[in-house]
């Protein structure tokens, strides 16, 4: 025999929605640029760490070295990402990656074409590989978000011969 619940008895087990807390999403060329006294303002946390850094034997070159290592790779990885979403021309990447990454990056845009939302790097990690007195390559780690997931991306960077760093190989997940 069926009975009906009471009017308490459904208050007791009501599904209350919870409160959303990530932000909506947003267009990404809508955000407008950075101001120039954003992009110039010191680092306070940074220039501490690379301070205690040096006096503890770390090399002063190394971590500049680090750092422009770190600056390229953010920009490199950008842009491919760039290119994957078709807001930058594959042209762009020559002389950033090594010869066959470009290809392999032109057969991964097929794949990623009609996905929802731009690639947005979100965070990039980066480790010297080889001795540590002389950065001569390093390897990056780091995600991109697109729509709503999140996704790996990898690289191995050296500097070559040219008096620059090259991306030399590339994993995108």
């Amino acid at each position: 025999m069926l009975t009906r619940p009471s009017p308490s008895d459904r208050d007791a087990f009501a599904v209350i929605p919870v409160a959303d807390y990530e932000p909506p999403a947003r267009d990404v060329r809508l955000c407008p640029p950075p101001s120039r006294a954003a992009l110039r303002r010191p680092n306070a946390h940074v220039q501490e760490r690379h301070s205690n850094q040096s006096t503890a034997g770390g090399s002063s070159t190394t971590s500049v070295q680090l750092r422009q290592a770190a600056c390229f790779a953010d920009a490199a990885l950008r842009r491919v990402l760039e290119v994957l979403d078709r807001r930058r021309p594959v042209a762009q990447l020559h002389g950033l990656l090594a010869a066959g990454l470009v290809d392999s990056v032109l057969c991964a845009n097929r794949f990623t074409a009609g996905h929802d939302g731009a690639a947005v790097l979100r965070r990039l990690r980066l480790q010297a590989a080889g001795a540590p007195d002389d950065v001569a390559a390093a390897e990056v780690f780091g995600s991109y978000s697109r729509g709503r997931r999140i996704h790996a991306i990898a690289c191995r960077i050296e500097w070559i011969k040219g008096g620059r760093w090259q991306v030399v190989a590339l994993h995108i997940g």
